[in-house]
């Protein structure tokens, strides 16, 4: 995969966390795929949630964003389209995936991805990774992309370093 798109930045807290996931969340467009990578409790969910809540908030709903880890795949519908927030750690085989439909969301949802490494190769070609990790006491960011599409974030982005 070549890299078209590639940015990697530090957040120091949860609340910058949640900020960065906030601001995210009004540059998505039906769609787009995110792809949380790291491991556990490097904030996947946290990332997901702040998206989730901020375009929910933007329509006037207010919703509980629970973990989809035993559900496997939590929906929502902001008013725009709809949002799927999956996490695949559970999954055995990349035909889960279609068998709960995920990839039928690709092309019309905003779709947040947890553990995507079990996608197989059903990865979306301009999918945004966000691979997470922890460092010392912040949290590190790593965005990439084969897609020039994300280069939209880069406005945002520089705001935060």
């Amino acid at each position: 995969m070549t890299t078209a798109f590639a940015f990697e930045f530090h957040l120091s807290s949860e609340q910058q966390t949640t900020r960065f996931g906030q601001r995210l969340a009004s540059l998505l467009h039906p769609g787009d795929t995110l792809l949380l990578q790291g491991p556990i409790g490097a904030g996947k969910t946290h990332l997901a949630r702040a998206i989730i809540q901020e375009r929910l908030s933007k329509a006037g709903l207010l919703e509980d964003v629970p973990s989809p880890t035993y559900t496997l795949v939590q929906t929502y519908f902001d008013g725009d389209c709809e949002i799927w927030h999956a996490d695949l750690y559970r999954l055995t085989d990349p035909e889960e995936v279609v068998e709960i439909g995920l990839d039928a969301a690709f092309d019309d949802a905003i779709v947040l991805i947890e553990w995507p490494d079990r996608l197989g190769s059903g990865v979306p070609r301009d999918a945004l990774t966000i691979d997470l990790g922890v460092e010392n006491d912040s949290r590190r960011v790593r965005l990439s992309s084969s897609s020039e599409k994300w280069a939209r974030l880069e406005p945002m982005l520089k705001e935060l370093e």
